[in-house]
């Protein structure tokens, strides 16, 4: 247990720098228009840390929403696949990773933001359950740490408290901490399942609903928060603060694109499509009448007129005496 627990603290000790780096720069910000050893400016931190993080993953989202847009568009050939290859599972892994290799996409990708921010979010928990008991990380000095460890926002709620080890109040556990705690829990968790549904209900295909895909979706939709509600009660409400902010983000990140760049096929592209029209008829600008309305559009085209053969001279001559009929007619008259 030792050495597995110098070589967690050999991957981490490079995290706690980075992190306390961020988090005391962001302090230091709010620091100057309220007090430095106030729960508030610790608090605000958290955030501000939360959307540094948040922000410098925005390439690898927009990774995963292609991932995922294009695990979606490719279920159908899934599912070819599966009837093709259903009595050989060996050669059916095999084919459909080539098909997610030529289609240039990863299984894997959607999940890649959430792993790397489970290491930023223990290495939190580790720099604030360690300024609780005066242990300094990174670049925390014990003074800092002290601080840190002891901030409580509204006067009576402190940072480093969770859920079940909310501080005394006399005999009894302080309530108001416990409150706040479960307030976040319920954001958290509402935050997390609204993510995953806004992805199933708007921007999937529908028939990509019944895939292998979308029953992993499905199952990350009740099994996350669960997780989350299990777990959290013993996380501090700092670090909970952390994961709620990504949520906000993530939801709020994730809301942007599925409006205004949604997937071909799905409920948003639809919502997006409308929009566009009426915007268009707002501003005076023409509506394609083909798209919105493609099948009056068909019924209202009138046929084509069929062009004469072309015929030789000979042919004329046979026909009618080296004259068009209309010509000769016309002549006659």
């Amino acid at each position: 247990m030792g050495i597995i627990g110098d070589i967690g603290n050999l991957i981490m000790e490079p995290l706690y720098y980075a992190i306390s780096a961020v988090l005391l720069a962001w302090h230091w910000l709010f620091s100057l228009v309220m007090p430095a050893d106030g729960g508030m400016s610790w608090a605000l931190a958290i955030i501000g840390l939360t959307v540094t993080i948040r922000a410098a993953l925005i390439p690898l989202f927009v990774r995963q929403i292609k991932s995922s847009r294009n695990m979606q568009l490719l279920q159908p050939k899934v599912r070819e696949l599966q009837k093709k290859y259903g009595h050989d599972r060996q050669r059916l892994a095999e084919e459909t990773m080539k098909l997610y290799k030529e289609a240039g996409t990863n299984p894997f990708a959607s999940c890649l933001p959430l792993l790397l921010q489970m290491p930023v979010f223990f290495a939190l928990f580790r720099i604030l359950d360690g300024a609780a008991d005066g242990t300094a990380h990174g670049f925390m000095t014990a003074e800092k740490a002290q601080q840190f460890g002891s901030a409580e926002i509204f006067g009576r709620i402190p940072l480093a408290d969770s859920f079940w080890g909310a501080r005394t109040w006399g005999d009894n556990p302080n309530a108001l901490v416990m409150v706040v705690a479960f307030v976040l829990f319920v954001i958290m968790i509402a935050t997390t399942f609204t993510t995953q549904k806004q992805l199933m209900s708007k921007n999937m295909p529908a028939d990509a609903m019944t895939g292998p895909y979308a029953q992993q979706q499905k199952m990350l939709l009740y099994v996350l928060p669960f997780i989350f509600a299990i777990t959290g009660v013993a996380f501090p409400i700092g670090v909970v603060l952390y994961w709620t902010t990504s949520n906000l983000w993530t939801m709020g990140q994730q809301f942007y694109v599925i409006r205004n760049n949604p997937a071909p096929g799905t409920p948003a592209f639809d919502a997006k499509a409308q929009r566009d029209r009426e915007k268009a008829v707002k501003h005076g600008q023409p509506v394609d009448e083909a798209e919105e309305k493609p099948e009056e559009t068909e019924e209202k085209r009138p046929a084509q007129r069929t062009q004469p053969k072309r015929q030789t001279r000979a042919q004329r001559k046979n026909s009618g005496g080296g004259s068009r009929p209309n010509q000769s007619k016309g002549a006659g008259n």
